[in-house]
């Protein structure tokens, strides 16, 4: 081994000492330049402020604005039908089989006769409620009969049994997407999160009720409830039947996957919809019972029905109105009610007038005998 002289290992000293001065003038230059460049770019924008607030401005950044979000909608959109698609094809370990549903349910003690399944509207974004609509809920919860159960906690929107966050592929955006939406100090950047949250939720209800693409959908949501319940103790021999609840967004995933549902629990469903938003193609042919509880200020339920026209009395063949002429549609308008909230269905002043409808057409149409039985 040999052992380097004085004088080289003074040079390698001076060589050392002269690149660190070198990175540290660098490192000066750099800051310089960012500093000049701030110094620049908020000149700018104070010489440019004044501008922005001119009409000319503000319209050019509102299509700018509006560009962005028909963008990100339409990306919201891709990954809505991607999902679906990736699961239908087994990329996600693929659908279940419902050959083995309720099969280790046979033996259970009966408890529970009947079971009413909360969808919720389109600001859902995870397994747990808003707190205005978990009080809701609990007020429903003590007003229905001991036989019958309350479920809860089914995110509508999501093929598994978790919330956008949890997801497979894509939970890691929807997390930083809640992060921004709640904790962002710009209100700009958290109604931007907030909306794209609801773009998705309001594409899924576009593909439930789209007569291609919606028997895909509406039968894994059928399945994901079908599921759940075998989770909590149901079997068809022991249960009398279940019945769908959906707010607004969940109106349509309720018609929609109400068929299914009852071919694979083989028990009778029925759809009770809250200021409901729904487009009536679900095929709903051996479906006896379907109640509306809408409200008399209610203006999105009312142009849910105008945008879509099967539910319009001109179209005689549409599903909806073939199933009114078969069928008496139940509705329960609550005056002064609008879509929500503080004089929505879960506000203090509805919360009771809404929970009296629904236990009111409970109890009515278990006393009316089902036409039709289950296929």
């Amino acid at each position: 081994m040999t052992v380097p002289s004085s004088s080289e290992t003074a040079a390698a000293v001076q060589h050392q000492r002269r690149r660190l001065r070198q990175g540290r003038r660098w490192v000066v230059v750099v800051l310089v330049c960012v500093a000049m460049i701030a110094l620049l770019g908020l000149t700018a924008v104070r010489r440019d402020a004044a501008s922005l607030l001119q009409p000319e401005s503000l319209l050019e950044l509102l299509t700018w604005f509006g560009c962005v979000v028909v963008v990100v909608v339409a990306l919201v959109g891709v990954y809505s039908v991607m999902v679906d698609f990736v699961f239908w094809e087994g990329w996600m370990h693929g659908l279940p089989d419902p050959s083995s549903l309720f099969a280790s349910n046979s033996g259970a003690s009966v408890q529970h006769r009947h079971y009413v399944v909360y969808l919720d509207g389109i600001h859902q974004s995870e397994e747990s409620h808003p707190p205005r609509v978990s009080d809701f809920l609990g007020c429903l919860e003590e007003s229905i009969e001991d036989d019958t159960m309350l479920v809860k906690g089914i995110e509508a929107y999501t093929i598994t049994n978790t919330g956008l966050r949890s997801t497979t592929f894509a939970g890691w955006f929807w997390q930083r997407l809640f992060a921004l939406q709640e904790h962002h100090p710009n209100g700009l950047i958290r109604f931007i999160c907030a909306f794209c949250v609801q773009a998705n939720n309001v594409i899924k209800v576009g593909i439930s009720s789209d007569r291609r693409y919606g028997p895909v959908m509406n039968y894994e949501l059928a399945l994901k409830i079908a599921r759940h319940l075998d989770s909590i103790g149901f079997h068809p021999h022991h249960a009398s039947r279940i019945v769908l609840v959906g707010y607004s967004g969940g109106g349509e995933m309720a018609i929609g996957t109400a068929e299914i549902l009852q071919q694979l629990c083989r028990v009778r469903v029925q759809v009770i919809t809250v200021c409901g938003v729904f487009s009536g193609n679900g095929e709903l042919e051996s479906i006896n019972d379907v109640a509306m509880v809408v409200g008399s200020h209610d203006p999105v339920a009312a142009l849910g029905r105008i945008a879509y026209p099967g539910r319009l009395p001109l179209l005689l063949f549409s599903n909806w109105n073939c199933w009114q002429r078969r069928n008496a549609l139940q509705r329960y308008t609550i005056e002064g009610m609008s879509h929500n909230g503080s004089s929505g269905p879960f506000s203090m002043a509805f919360r009771g007038a809404v929970v009296e409808a629904i236990c009111k057409e409970l109890e009515r149409s278990v006393l009316t005998p089902p036409l039709r039985t289950p296929r």
